[in-house]
């Protein structure tokens, strides 16, 4: 399923194999950005690679438009989807993870277009029930557009044990 273009020539479709270093890039970034964090290229590279050999792991999705001056459009931002099993829904939530934009691409509408892409893609698969995603507590930015696109904070918290 592909998208025609939208606003500022933006195109969300389904990654190719050939943009997973691009991804794993983006992936490092998100981490530093975010967390701080200076994950393993390699390890990081192989759990890309990981998702297009296995596509019961999940789906990356890119938005792709062109930065001025370049001739050509390319991916500016990507995401995965993973899949969890909701015994009380009998059905699948789609999880919306490794979410990142290119600096230059930010304020462009690029999650807007990957979100609308994944909505559309979710929506034409029987027993998708709804989409997740996890943000980190400040960043307030990322929580308004979620909730532009109408998405709502749970009541959950979440919970996490290294192994």
């Amino acid at each position: 399923m592909s998208q025609g273009a939208g606003p500022g020539g933006l195109r969300a479709r389904p990654a190719r194999r050939e943009e997973a270093a691009l991804i794993a890039e983006m992936n490092l970034r998100m981490a530093r950005e975010t967390e701080g964090l200076e994950l393993d290229g390699q390890r990081l590279y192989r759990g890309v690679e990981a998702v297009f050999d296995d596509p019961h792991k999940g789906r990356y999705f890119v938005a792709e438009g062109r930065l001025e001056p370049e001739p050509a459009a390319r991916p500016l931002a990507c995401l995965l989807i993973t899949y969890e099993w909701s015994d009380w829904r009998a059905g699948w939530f789609w999880w919306i993870q490794s979410v990142y934009t290119l600096p230059e691409a930010r304020g462009r509408g690029c999650f807007s277009a990957l979100y609308a892409h994944v909505v559309a893609a979710a929506r034409s698969e029987p027993g998708v029930r709804g989409l997740r995603l996890y943000v980190e507590r400040e960043n307030r930015q990322a929580q308004r557009v979620y909730a532009r696109l109408g998405m709502q904070e749970t009541h959950y918290r979440l919970f996490e044990a290294g192994l």
